[in-house]
């Protein structure tokens, strides 16, 4: 696929994330994704690798159910045939306790015959772990 492709795929993945349209989401999903957010911290629910789309749904449930996202603004793409990056700028407020974070997150997505097969994302583990552990 071109860069141009690939890069219109994770703009409808962005948009489908903000209309809460996990199953958009999985459609361009490979069946054997590697899915992760790289850390070593445990604090988030969505924290772990993820194996495949159930689980991938899990991941998005689990953000959902913990996180109310009030700003989700992609700022760059770098991509080819291959891969995308981008620097999403995040602010979201916990749903429990109200603590909010405000952040740039950094994504990659790798792709094969069109599909999302690795996706590694980073982000401010250190605010999210004030979240989960006050």
């Amino acid at each position: 696929m071109s860069a141009d492709t690939n890069v219109a795929t994770i703009t409808s993945v962005y948009e489908a994330f903000g209309r809460g349209d996990v199953q958009a989401i999985l459609n361009v999903l490979s069946e054997d994704v590697n899915w992760a957010t790289e850390t070593v911290s445990t604090a988030a629910p969505w924290y772990g690798v993820r194996s495949g789309k159930s689980e991938v749904r899990a991941f998005f449930e689990q953000f959902a159910a913990a996180m109310k996202v009030d700003e989700f603004t992609p700022l760059a793409f770098a991509a080819s045939e291959t891969d995308v990056m981008t620097v999403v700028r995040l602010k979201a407020h916990h749903r429990a306790n109200g603590g909010n974070v405000a952040m740039q997150m950094h994504h990659w997505f790798t792709f094969r015959d069109g599909q999302i097969v690795h996706h590694r994302a980073t982000e401010d583990t250190a605010q999210v772990e004030r979240l989960f552990h006050p």
